[in-house]
């Protein structure tokens, strides 16, 4: 756990939702609260990736983009800078079902001359918003995708020494079906918080 620090993005406009993402709640606790509690079981510290400073309020410290409106990839980037451990454990708010599990078995897979840790989904695609990230390399990269106009953390990826890891080395883990339930939409809250109340069933 010493050598990972956790990085929660919550940038975004929640145009498409209408409501800050990080305020939504599911079982009680904010989509914030999830992913910090997931990243607990990897990480030494957790901090928030914002460019706005009222997320302060929602308790881990905030890290602002040095790249503004870059999207996804600068928020990625703003978490590596000011990461002082050599690797970065990523999640995205809008993924309210990664579980401290799925977290751990990624965390697991470093190594090997491993520069990030990844996913695909279910569907096959990659997942770049609840991934691991090599501090030193994967910095270096990013910013100099950023300076040239890229905004894709997927091309981050494409960039550097991947780890990939398929879905059907998850589908084993507890709940794997919904891990990357991307939360974008009042229909997209409706349907996540209908499979958690499922599951308390």
């Amino acid at each position: 756990m010493l050598d990972v620090e956790g990085f929660i993005l919550v940038g975004g406009a929640s145009s498409r939702m209408g409501a800050d993402k990080a305020l939504l709640r599911l079982g009680g606790r904010t989509f914030v609260e999830r992913a910090g509690a997931a990243l607990a079981a990897v990480a030494a510290t957790t901090r928030i990736v914002s460019a706005r400073p009222e997320h302060a309020r929602l308790g881990p410290p905030v890290v602002e983009d040095v790249f503004t409106g870059a999207g996804a990839l600068g928020g990625i980037h703003a978490a590596l800078r000011s990461c002082r451990a050599p690797w970065a454990a990523v999640v995205s708010c809008d993924l309210p079902f990664v579980t401290a599990e799925l977290l751990a078995h990624l965390s697991s897979l470093r190594g090997a001359g491993a520069e990030a840790v990844a996913p695909r989904q279910e569907d096959g695609r990659p997942q770049p918003l609840c991934a691991f990230y090599a501090r030193e390399t994967c910095l270096a990269v990013a910013e100099r995708m950023l300076r040239g106009d890229e905004r894709r953390p997927r091309a981050l990826l494409a960039e550097v020494r991947t780890r990939w890891v398929g879905f059907a080395e998850l589908s084993g883990l507890t709940g794997a079906e919904n891990f990357f339930l991307n939360v974008n939409t009042p229909h997209d809250l409706s349907r996540a918080r209908d499979i958690f109340e499922a599951r308390e069933k």
